[in-house]
């Protein structure tokens, strides 16, 4: 599955930048091979646009904020967050906005200190966290570009298989390399998987978790929402919570933007933000150096493509919900076309 050739993947929200990247300007970025702008309007809501300029191509994200608006760099035409040309510098003013002329826009949201972006009608909403509700701190993590596909990335998620290996210098225990039995409860968006695993309790990780033994079980229930977003909460024998947000969102289709945040009922003073950020840190490291080095083209059909073990069945079921859903999708868009 190429990301940039899958129509359906337009239809869903995906986290694209930091709120707090935008205070000082516009700035750009690629999802799904499209260039886009993201800024903030004069009433501070996120707006995301093509970053080109309507005018002579200059790219908006060169631009600036002009009295709620977005000025293009090159001849200061302005736009509205809906992409509307509302003021040309060298038109008189009794002539200001008597135009049509725009630029595309497309649905931009903020939530949870990201802007989200759907180039298309999104199929589902926005995803909701329950850490919210219970009044979790949230840390950020991470905001950086993998050259990986996004679905590598979520199959990573759910693969305890990889444990003992990917992560044997962190808190992998090669004394049981056998994969924890699971559940799974399928969603009309993903999936809920619950499971426990055995792991290394290392130095950096006893600071973390104030645990001071060795080892300790990971009590893990994680949501794939799809394509490429998981909520990993793991619970621990000393009652801490500890939930990781990880998104990959696709620039194109070998790249990816991930965006990761975490939640933890406890509080500054019981574990640091910087450790905390530390730890997963060495994890997410060890995962990228494994990742990176696949291939970007997911098969979804893997019939002689990618062999498969019991351990694979979060994955499996990944590529067979997507497979239909893009069936569902192709099968929908002649029929409205029709209409």
């Amino acid at each position: 599955m190429l990301a940039t050739a899958t129509p359906l993947l337009k239809r869903f929200w995906y986290p694209v930048i930091p709120v707090s990247h935008l205070k000082d300007g516009p700035k750009p970025f690629r999802l799904l091979g499209r260039d886009l702008v993201l800024w903030l309007d004069g009433e501070g809501k996120a707006a995301a646009m093509d970053d080109r300029c309507c005018h002579r191509t200059a790219k908006l994200s060169k631009g600036f904020y002009s009295n709620g608006w977005l000025a293009c760099g090159y001849h200061g035409w302005e736009f509205s967050s809906e992409g509307r040309v509302m003021r040309v510098p060298q038109r008189p003013v009794d002539r200001q906005g008597q135009t049509n002329m725009r630029v595309p826009s497309y649905r931009a949201e903020t939530r949870y200190g990201y802007v989200w972006v759907a180039l298309e009608d999104p199929v589902y909403g926005l995803p909701e966290f329950e850490e919210e509700g219970l009044g979790f701190r949230r840390i950020d993590e991470f905001y950086e570009v993998w050259n990986c596909a996004g679905l590598r990335l979520m199959e990573n998620s759910f693969d305890n298989a990889h444990f003992a290996f990917v992560h044997r210098a962190s808190f992998g225990d090669q004394g049981h390399p056998e994969p924890a039995k699971l559940e799974i409860e399928e969603h009309a968006d993903g999936f809920m998987m619950i499971t426990e695993v055995p792991v290394r309790n290392p130095e950096i990780q006893k600071k973390v978790l104030n645990m001071e033994s060795d080892t300790t079980v990971r009590h893990m229930s994680g949501r794939w929402y799809a394509p490429f977003l998981r909520k990993l909460r793991i619970r621990y024998p000393n009652g801490l919570s500890h939930s990781i947000v990880t998104c990959a969102t696709p620039i194109d289709d070998a790249s990816s933007m991930v965006v990761q945040f975490v939640y933890r009922n406890d509080t500054e003073e019981q574990a640091k933000a910087e450790d905390v950020i530390a730890f997963d840190r060495v994890v997410t490291d060890e995962d990228r150096d494994i990742l990176e080095s696949t291939e970007f083209d997911v098969p979804l059909d893997q019939t002689g493509i990618e062999m498969n073990m019991p351990s694979d069945r979060p994955g499996v079921l990944m590529r067979r919900m997507l497979a239909r859903m893009i069936a569902e999708h192709q099968a929908k868009v002649p029929a409205e076309a029709a209409e």
